[in-house]
């Protein structure tokens, strides 16, 4: 998945205004312009859209882990300046206060079936024998479930 991508779902899975994307990226250690966000946010196909590099992606994550968790005593993280998709679900873990069972549980909202076992693989360092990389498949598929978790639809408020 790329990065605008993944910005783009969780803006929409968790209903941010471009206001609290701001604010995000500024706790992640970075200020973002509302033009950049909005460049970051429009797609591929159009003229204006920009490419988020890695290390704003990481900016963000690490602003959206304090503003779930709060800040943490010493010195603030510093941004990887490369992403995978193992990270950003680290990062969301992280964010979300979530555990295996959390996280299995949001896969199982989107029928997306996985083991404790495959998940704990994509957490393990990757100089480990039992590392996997997660497939832009499963990342999809968590947050889409996200999404269904945080913003459920018009329906399912109404019940």
């Amino acid at each position: 998945m790329n990065n605008n991508d993944i910005l783009r779902r969780l803006r929409f899975a968790f209903d941010m205004k471009d206001e609290e994307m701001m604010r995000l990226f500024r706790q992640g250690g970075y200020e973002a312009s509302r033009a950049e966000v909005s460049d970051w946010l429009k797609k591929e196909e159009d003229p204006e859209h920009k490419v988020l590099v890695d290390v704003r992606l990481a900016t963000f994550l690490n602003g959206f882990i304090v503003e779930k968790r709060g800040k943490k005593d010493g010195e603030e993280p510093k941004a990887e300046k490369k992403t995978n998709n193992n990270l950003v679900l680290r990062k969301l873990k992280i964010a979300l206060s979530m555990n295996d069972t959390d996280m299995l549980e949001v896969f199982d909202l989107v029928s997306f079936r996985i083991s404790k076992h495959e998940l704990s693989a994509f957490f393990r360092n990757p100089d480990n024998p039992h590392y996997q990389p997660c497939k832009d498949q499963a990342l999809r598929n968590f947050l889409v479930g996200l999404q269904l978790k945080y913003r459920p639809t018009q329906d399912e408020e109404d019940r």
